[in-house]
């Protein structure tokens, strides 16, 4: 079952258990006003019996033409008089009814055969949950992107300035999000700090959760730091531990942040490559983003993780002056 399936059925449970909750509330609220206001118990068996009776004339094959219009018109009266018998009694017209969170498809998640909004905004509430972004996200955005940080002088040894440089990157990107649907890519930021490249994998981030789509995130001591407890402690893994180590292989993307700052072995190294080889088998999007230039990578990680990384990402080269120290003045 991939993260998809998992998230859709989990929201169908949390949807029965809210249906339930709502149902015992009300019930609880008729308990006590029953007991406060004997009148409305009383108006509750009326209505019942009326409809009953109803049933059974139109049953019987009856004349139904006045008494359907008669019991509308009493049931109405009825209502109206238990209505008022609340307010009397200090409690709101609608204190029986149920308090639903979505009117529309009353707590249901579906209006018809088709998926109301407040069940697809779950879904995407599920998936920034699961990412581990939905704090950051508020603030690390394309809405709060802004090029002109970087410098449109030359920079030394590179053919573009750093404006120009991260026009380009911005446009890749953008192209990235707009055909993430039938186009499957792999993206690698690499260069030194502070150059923009965690805010761009957190921009890609929300626009795709924004669309429907899963994402995780995880910096590269997180996902080599859950490889060795996989590893040695699995029985005293939390379920948090336990989802995330499933989802790595199947959400729609994995960000990957820092790669290079992990403490690695063997064992791990041998279930990262194993992690990145799944998602290139079942076609699914990954970013890393790195501080180490193309040349240091073989001091870190086997031949065969530098090939399938080199050979089916798009590199894309963060130069310019450090952007948080800039912003840090700029603020000041």
């Amino acid at each position: 079952m991939n993260t998809k399936e998992l998230q859709y059925k989990r929201l169908i449970r949390e949807y029965d258990l809210k249906r339930t909750a709502k149902t015992q509330a009300s019930l609880k609220r008729t308990t006590e006003v029953y007991k406060k206001i004997p009148q409305i118990e009383a108006i509750d068996k009326e209505l019942s019996q009326t409809g009953i009776n109803l049933v059974r004339q139109m049953l019987n094959k009856s004349k139904t033409g006045s008494t359907l219009e008669d019991f509308h018109k009493h049931s109405d009266d009825l209502l109206l008089t238990k209505k008022m018998l609340l307010v009397e009694a200090g409690f709101p017209p609608d204190y029986l009814e149920i308090q639903y969170d979505c009117p529309i498809c009353k707590d249901t998640g579906f209006v018809g055969n088709k998926t109301c909004t407040c069940f697809k905004q779950g879904l995407i509430d599920m998936a920034y949950e699961q990412s581990n972004l939905k704090n950051i996200l508020s603030l690390e955005n394309f809405s709060n992107f802004n090029i002109e940080y970087y410098s449109k002088e030359e920079f030394e040894g590179q053919p573009y300035s750093p404006y120009h440089n991260m026009s380009l990157i911005y446009q890749i990107c953008v192209g990235f999000i707009e055909k993430f649907d039938f186009e499957k890519r792999n993206l690698l930021f690499y260069g030194s700090a502070g150059l923009g490249k965690t805010f761009l994998c957190n921009c890609i981030a929300k626009e795709l959760l924004d669309k429907g789509y899963t994402v995780l995130y995880l910096t590269a001591p997180q996902l080599f730091k859950l490889f060795d407890e996989a590893r040695f402690h699995r029985e005293d893994l939390g379920d948090d531990s336990k989802d995330i180590l499933e989802t790595l292989r199947n959400t729609d993307l994995l960000i990957i942040d820092d790669l290079g700052t992990e403490s690695s072995n063997a064992p791990s190294i041998s279930e990262f490559f194993d992690v990145l080889n799944a998602r290139y088998l079942n076609q699914l999007s990954t970013i890393i983003s790195t501080n180490l230039a193309p040349n240091e990578w073989s001091n870190y990680y086997s031949d065969r993780i530098i090939s399938r990384i080199f050979g089916n990402y798009t590199t894309l080269k963060f130069y310019g002056q450090d952007i948080r120290l800039l912003k840090k003045y700029s603020q000041k």
